[in-house]
């Protein structure tokens, strides 16, 4: 699946970056799990504090859906559905690819003797994704998991590559802005620093509406130079919902229903190319209020 995309990043305030970045080992959440995962609720959004001592901002918004939309849910329960939808084991693939939308192979030494001596490329890795959300508080853990590359299907032999965790809200907090909607839905930007560059990762989790149990994960690896903004690569994950939060001790192995999609074909542009409507809800970082569901227009969809 090559990319063909072109970034558009809206300029509504400027982030403040820090250049020192949490030092931790990876631990297991000891906060209850949520359960009945998957409830529908209107849409709630709320942002996050830039500091690392402090946990969430709850911001207030919500948008209706229709006119029978009920201002009255508190951000503390909207939360609560979020947590219960986003937790658990997301297992499928993911891939990288340049800012011009090619994958990116897997390095040579993690790839099996027998898929280059077969003169085969790798391009997707196999990862887990548990995430574990505190429904009392604005408080998540995830970690991305990639699995080293196998010959066949040998789920039992599967060794994990690279483990990253990541922390939004608590004294961890690692994110200087973050949104979501309850049905599991979020947007969180990463301050990162990578050899004495600074970045930004835009990480856009998207919920498939007609099955709540797959997701994507779209993140867009930014980079800053001068003041100028640059997308420097993205990175894609397909995930499935195999079960509630085991902190990934069960591999989804040949049980995953996804597959690889790095390099299958790129859509037409004629599939994409028009004009999309849908419902916009904009966070104020700076106190709470809501603005007015508008419905957005877009069009003049551009390919490279």
């Amino acid at each position: 699946m090559a990319l063909a995309l072109n970034s558009i990043i809206p300029h509504t305030r400027a982030l403040s970056l820090s250049t020192s970045l949490p030092s931790k080992k990876p631990s297991s959440p000891q906060f209850q799990q949520p359960h009945n995962r998957r409830q529908s609720t209107q849409i709630v959004q709320s942002t996050a504090s830039s500091s690392t001592n402090t946990t969430l901002s709850d911001v207030k918004l919500q948008i209706q859906e229709d006119s029978n939309f009920n201002p009255t849910s508190t951000s503390a329960t909207a939360w609560s559905e979020f947590a219960r939808n986003v937790s658990g084991e997301w297992d499928g693939y993911g891939a990288d690819f340049t800012k011009e939308g090619n994958p990116i192979e897997l390095p040579e030494n993690v790839v099996p003797g027998a898929y280059r001596e077969w003169e085969v490329k790798v391009f997707d890795w196999q990862t887990q994704c548990p995430t574990l959300a505190n429904p009392e508080e604005p408080v998540l853990v995830y970690k991305n998991i990639e699995l080293l590359p196998t010959v066949g299907c040998e789920a039992d032999a599967a060794t994990r590559y690279t483990v990253i965790e990541k922390n939004i809200g608590g004294v961890n907090n690692e994110v200087s802005a973050f949104a979501y909607q309850s049905s599991g839905c979020y947007v969180a930007v990463w301050p990162v620093e990578e050899k004495g560059n600074k970045l930004l990762e835009l990480e856009y989790c998207l919920i498939n509406p007609q099955d709540k149990e797959s997701r994507v994960r779209i993140i867009q690896v930014i980079r800053i130079d001068n003041m100028k903004m640059m997308l420097q690569n993205t990175r894609v994950f397909c995930e499935q919902w195999y079960g509630p939060f085991r902190n990934g001790d069960q591999l989804g192995g040949c049980a995953i229903r996804d597959s690889a999609f790095a390099s299958t074909a790129a859509l037409n542009a004629s599939e994409v190319v028009g004009t999309w409507q849908g419902p916009r809800a904009l966070a104020n970082f700076d106190g709470y209020g809501l603005e007015n569901e508008e419905t957005s227009t877009y069009s003049g969809v551009e390919f490279s």
